[in-house]
């Protein structure tokens, strides 16, 4: 258990929050709403039961659904990594890293879980700008994008810290 402290996976209960949290949204819209039904929230948000048989964004989107596979077995392995690398992490030292990847697996296994489920992923953000829509998007796709922008904070804020203190980084 002090492992556990001490390391990345510390912040396991982030992991759990996010999965819980992607998987009730989700299930709220599978039970509210009919398919493409849409609700206007705010002049640039709409609620909108939407399905995502592709990656990201409905990239990938192929007839015949080969890419459920792949994609689950590729978040697997990702989370599963991310997993293992989490147990190397100082998390006292490397807190924004080790709480950047925990969201991102977190995310990966909320998807995971709908595409196991479901054959799809249930999208129902809809951000736009008058005509303008963004691809909808759901709880665990805000896990993925927020916890890659802690990475890479994380990241610049090493690198200047590096800088500032005579390192040779870059």
């Amino acid at each position: 258990m002090s492992e556990i402290r001490r390391s990345g996976l510390r912040w396991w209960p982030l992991l759990v929050a996010g999965i819980a949290l992607d998987q009730l949204t989700k299930e709220w819209i599978l039970r509210t709403y009919a398919l493409h039904e849409s609700h206007y929230v705010l002049p640039v948000l709409d609620i909108v039961h939407a399905r995502n048989y592709g990656a990201a964004f409905s990239f990938l989107d192929f007839p015949g659904g080969v890419q459920r596979w792949l994609f689950t077995v590729f978040a697997l392995a990702v989370s599963a990594g991310i997993l293992w690398w989490l147990r190397k992490l100082d998390a006292s030292t490397q807190k924004l890293q080790s709480l950047g990847m925990m969201l991102i697996a977190s995310g990966a296994l909320g998807n995971v879980i709908d595409r196991i489920r479901h054959g799809n992923v249930v999208d129902f953000i809809a951000v736009h700008w008058g005509k303008a829509y963004f691809p909808a998007f759901n709880v665990a796709d805000s896990c993925i994008t927020i916890g890659a922008g802690l990475v890479l904070l994380d990241a610049l804020l090493e690198s200047r810290s590096a800088k500032g203190a005579g390192g040779d980084r870059p």
